[in-house]
């Protein structure tokens, strides 16, 4: 009840122009770098700098009630689920599927998103793996070029003296052109004939407990075998991001990589539990210069296939 009175309150008040928030022009202005983190990750300091550019487009992820509270000026409120497919609760649509272009293109339009846009993704709070899942969507959109994500979310933001407001931005939609998918979702069928093949490394991002076999996830229909598909690796979302949820560094990045044995300019293909913590790792991947994919039921859909192998490192040695 209360989340409902605070979105009518919001939606009372006045919306307010972006320029009602501008900062005074810098004295210069800060080229985005060129090196491959840097045209992934954005820092507070670029963004202060940018705020006022007319292509910027602002979105907010995480909790409604969180953005309803507090925002950068000028962004907009940005839910997955808004941009994937919706739960029927069928036996044939999974959790976070990928829309067909067409609906994909016209979600994208209605969060203000044209063919001229620079799009800046970040968490309200620590919510990092909803702000990789849109980063994700936009680059299989085709838009990946134009798509950054803000280091360290609204909290950095907010730590470096940056304005928040409550204040709604103006909504406005934008203009896509026909999107061109890129290559970067496969399927069980996929998964089972690529793993263990030179230059291909399945990688289970879920925490180390469920890869384990110590823990089991529950299904949208029925509880998730325990364990992991066979002949996957490890590297836990919860590895890619420090305490402050700012991503670790290349050399720290590099190693948790090393360690699940996964080799420069493999094809790391990601899976969890249903397609989101994987976009943590897979964008960790894409700081790191590796090609990605990933698979889009993840280990909900690869549980319910009895045929398909699954390996519980916990059945083995009976630590479970």
């Amino acid at each position: 009840m209360l989340k409902l009175s605070r979105v009518a309150l919001a939606l009372s008040c006045a919306v307010v122009p972006l320029s009602a928030y501008r900062l005074p022009p810098p004295a210069s202005r800060l080229p985005l770098p060129s090196d491959s983190r840097s045209q992934l990750l954005l820092s507070t300091a670029w963004l202060a700098h940018h705020i006022n550019d007319p292509n910027l487009v602002l979105l907010q992820v995480g909790d409604p009630e969180e953005y309803m509270n507090e925002h950068i000026p000028g962004a907009r409120y940005a839910s997955p689920r808004s941009i994937s497919r919706p739960e029927t609760h069928s036996d044939t649509t999974l959790h976070l599927e990928m829309l067909p272009a067409d609906k994909l293109r016209s979600a994208l339009e209605a969060l203000g998103i044209s063919d001229n846009s620079k799009v800046v993704v970040y968490y309200g709070n620590d919510w990092v793996t909803l702000a990789t899942r849109v980063v994700f969507t936009l680059d299989y959109a085709g838009l990946g070029s134009r798509v950054v994500l803000l280091d360290g979310g609204m909290q950095a933001w907010k730590k470096s003296g940056g304005k928040v407001t409550d204040a709604l931005a103006p909504k406005t939609v934008g203009k896509l052109s026909p999107l061109q998918l890129r290559p970067l979702i496969v399927d069980a069928n996929w998964v089972r004939a690529n793993i263990g093949k030179p230059g291909i490394a399945v990688v289970d991002a879920r925490a180390a407990g469920y890869y384990d076999g110590v823990q089991t996830g529950s299904g949208m229909f029925s509880p998730q075998r325990t364990g992991h598909i066979a002949g996957a690796k490890s590297v836990p979302f919860t590895t890619i991001a420090d305490d402050n949820n700012f991503f670790r560094s290349q050399a720290e990045l590099s190693a948790v990589f090393a360690k699940a044995n996964i080799k420069p300019g493999d094809t790391v293909v990601a899976y969890c539990h249903i397609g989101q913590q994987a976009t943590g790792t897979l964008f960790a991947a894409r700081l790191l210069g590796f090609p990605v994919k990933r698979y889009d039921g993840s280990f909900e859909d690869w549980s319910a296939r009895a045929d398909f192998p699954v390996d519980n490192p916990a059945a083995k040695t009976g630590s479970r």
